[in-house]
């Protein structure tokens, strides 16, 4: 093994340690929705997101076990069923004539070596299952896998062209599986690839869809090659002609898959993931966030009095500036614990940076405000003495900067709101901290280097 070999392989298991410490966290912070009889309070909402817990808790065991899922896609009759059967080297999945052989997903373990074991699941004709229907189930698949085989066969049509870019949107690193070619002799991969490119002329699609799948990503295959008539000459003279069935014609593709997981694969394994524990974890504080609404809503309201009555009433400039900043940090910091999201000091900082940055200066031009007005309470304040009038321009000017300071706080309360409503991301473990890891490590040259783009803006 060469030493840039060993340096890709500590880097691939660096990220799975990494993604699995990221989803162990994530688990311990929703433990109290896990116990088998909750609070109260609570179980209405751990039914809730249980399916969501359920994809923390299988994402993890599928790290555990390095278990690669690799999902096939296609138009009916194109040959799914029988490319997987190809690579696994038995025949396990039905296959035959009739179209829509396959009525469901199905999977198949494929070991062809080494830690990685690959799952092999086998789809329904994208143009056999009718509408939500297809949709939803091409989503669901998609999700889980972290590789697709997308299978064509002859011509690719429009159809096919079209259900190719909707799988794209799994942002999933895609082969395009080029089957039956003892039928088409005359195909390369160069023609194909020119043929998709025409089938998306001036699409912003087909644009990025080139950027994710390049030539190289194309496979030629002849799953389940049609017999052949062949000339058997017995010793005694006698001649017969006999029709045999070629063996498949599937090393290029084992080839190819081999490839990108030994080069690739723990990462693909990892990122893929940490995107769906990214998800999950956004579906739980959203419900949470649904479920305690009104709780939040007079949370928010406490903070916005509280703090507009102490800025307004403190004599001392910098001091109802500096109390109205602690203030906001605690209502975020109010906020992650009524919902039960971690949420630690730094992290409540970092966010409520975020807002007043993200604001379009108002938050900002707001705490200016505050700081002026506060410097000049604080002058009406020693000069007032017993002067009535000095007293009621500081009481006016404290009104004033109670009203800026508590609209601010309402801002910022409703604002972290939308910020804890993407799940729990930030941190050392967070999955988002480390997704971004994994993509700015990635070699040039890969499936993931072209998806980092794609990937990143996921993020988002």
């Amino acid at each position: 093994m060469t030493q840039s070999q060993a340096k890709r392989i500590d880097l691939q298991e660096s990220h799975l340690n990494r993604a699995r410490a990221s989803i162990r966290q994530a688990l311990s912070w929703y433990g109290h929705l896990r116990k088998p009889n909750p609070q109260p309070a609570k179980l209405e909402l751990a039914g809730l997101v249980k399916p969501d817990l359920e994809v923390l808790t299988s994402t993890l065991n599928k790290l555990e076990t390095n278990v690669i899922c690799i999902a096939a896609f296609g138009l009916v009759s194109r040959g799914k069923s029988a490319v997987l059967n190809a690579l696994v080297g038995q025949k396990i999945l039905p296959t035959g004539p009739l179209h829509g052989v396959t009525q469901y997903p199905r999977s198949v373990r494929w070991n062809p070596g080494g830690k990685v074991q690959i799952e092999l699941i086998d789809t329904p004709g994208l143009d056999e299952i009718e509408g939500q229907a297809r949709a939803q189930m091409a989503k669901d698949v998609a999700r889980q896998a972290d590789l697709i085989l997308f299978v064509v066969a002859g011509d690719i049509t429009r159809t096919e062209y079209q259900a190719l870019c909707e799988l794209r949107q799994a942002q999933k690193p895609l082969i395009l599986v080029f089957n039956k070619i003892d039928l088409y002799p005359e195909t390369d991969r160069e023609a194909i690839y020119k043929n998709l490119q025409q089938l998306g002329a001036g699409s912003p699609t087909a644009r990025r869809l080139q950027q994710l799948l390049s030539s190289d990503e194309i496979v030629m295959v002849a799953a389940e090659p049609a017999a052949e008539e062949v000339r058997v000459e017995y010793p005694d003279g006698q001649v017969v002609y006999e029709w045999e069935t070629p063996p498949p014609q599937i090393a290029e593709l084992q080839q190819k898959i081999l490839h990108v997981l030994n080069r690739e694969g723990r990462s693909l394994l990892a990122l893929n993931a940490l995107l769906q524990v990214k998800d999950a974890e956004a579906a739980i504080a959203g419900k949470t966030l649904d479920r305690l609404h009104e709780a939040a809503e007079d949370l928010i309201w406490q903070y916005t009095k509280y703090k507009a009555l102490a800025v307004g009433l403190n004599p001392i400039a910098v001091l109802d500036v500096l109390g109205g900043f602690v203030a906001d940090l605690a209502l975020i910091r109010a906020l992650a614990k009524l919902y039960n999201l971690p949420m630690t000091g730094f992290e409540a900082t970092k966010l409520l940076r975020t807002i007043l940055f993200s604001s379009g200066g108002l938050l900002l031009s707001e705490l200016g405000s505050g700081m002026l007005m506060g410097l000049g309470k604080s002058a009406t304040a020693i000069a007032s003495g017993d002067n009535p009038f000095n007293i009621t321009a500081f009481a006016g000017t404290a009104i004033a900067q109670g009203g800026i300071a508590g609209y601010g706080t309402y801002a910022v309360g409703k604002a972290a709101q939308v910020y804890l409503e993407k799940g729990c991301s930030w941190g050392q473990f967070g999955a988002s901290t480390v997704i971004q890891e994994i993509l700015s490590q990635v070699e040039p040259n890969t499936i993931l280097y072209r998806l980092r783009l794609e990937l990143g803006q996921h993020l988002s």
